[in-house]
């Protein structure tokens, strides 16, 4: 660490928050936050990173465009999970050294999942509705006790949330690239493949990264397979989904309900999907418990000094 090396702060998050602002001036002397509360972009994130050694970024998109014109940049660290936002071939290409703890937000997110269900089997956003317009009638809902419950992506938030799971007696089913054969012996998980857990499950959610292997993995063919009485839960990443075949689906009644916290364009423009009473859409919060917020800074803090460039 080089107590003098320029450190810019991306995220708008991360800027407000007084005290990782503390723990990071406590490292580096000179240190740039966004205070514009923007989310930086193209020539505006450029301008911002120019003069500075190093660099923490969250959902800022750092491409070849951007990294060309850094030379100066020498170390992003990452805050939150996740690295579709960055170009790790132009990372490469340009020798930029890339600090990343993976999994920091783990509990924030797959709470929220438990929530999601939860709520969503109990037509919680519906009823609210209602009240709020002034009809006062029960909805019957359905318990999450004893539902199979499948899981695309088992890795930290996935492996969580099966934790969290086990007061529920859910029957577990997971779909995942990886094969992750002890622990699912230990909980009793079923490995399938991810059309059989769409057909299987009454609960699903998506705990996998975007990339070229994922994106749009959820199409209208896939979407068609999952019981009338399911509900689909992402809190992953934006893209994942088909939102117009998810529209059609909750429209015409071929799936019961969706929540979701991330979209393929944030914030979202499709009123006509946020305003259905069987959806759920909140902003990007996965991550957002005072305690992730914390965690995700410190791991960014030590991704500065303790990075690689990407192998």
């Amino acid at each position: 660490m080089n107590i003098t090396d320029k450190v810019a702060v991306c995220s708008r998050s991360f800027s407000r928050n007084e005290v990782l602002r503390a723990e990071l001036l406590a490292h580096y002397k000179y240190v740039t936050f966004n205070e514009t509360g923007q989310q930086l972009e193209g020539d505006d994130l450029v301008e911002f990173l120019r003069g500075h050694d190093k660099a923490i970024t969250a959902l800022e998109h750092i491409n070849n465009y951007v990294l060309s014109r850094l030379p100066e940049l020498k170390v992003i660290g990452k805050y939150g999970v996740g690295l579709d936002m960055i170009d790790m071939n132009a990372m490469r290409r340009y020798g930029k050294r890339i600090g990343l703890i993976s999994g920091v937000n783990r509990r924030s997110a797959a709470e929220l999942t438990l929530a999601f269900a939860i709520i969503m089997l109990r037509h919680v956003p519906a009823a609210n509705r209602e009240v709020l317009s002034g009809i006062w009638r029960q909805h019957v809902g359905g318990l999450l006790s004893g539902r199979i419950f499948g899981i695309i992506g088992c890795g930290h938030i996935g492996k969580d949330l099966v934790r969290l799971l086990q007061p529920f007696g859910c029957q577990i089913l997971v779909n995942d690239i990886r094969h992750y054969n002890d622990f699912y012996a230990e909980y009793d998980i079923e490995a399938l493949r991810l059309e059989d857990v769409l057909v299987r499950a009454d609960i699903v959610t998506l705990h996998v990264p975007l990339d070229a292997s994922t994106l749009g993995i959820l199409t209208a063919d896939r979407l068609a397979l999952m019981k009338s009485h399911a509900i689909l839960i992402n809190v992953a990443r934006g893209g994942l989904v088909d939102e117009a075949a998810l529209k059609q689906s909750l429209l015409e009644g071929h799936l019961a309900a969706a929540a979701f916290d991330v979209f393929a364009d944030e914030p979202p423009h499709d009123k006509e999907l946020l305003n259905l009473p069987n959806f759920l859409a909140t902003p990007h919060i996965g991550g957002s418990a005072e305690e992730a917020i914390l965690a995700m800074g410190r791991a960014a803090i030590s991704g500065l000094d303790e990075n690689e460039i990407p192998g």
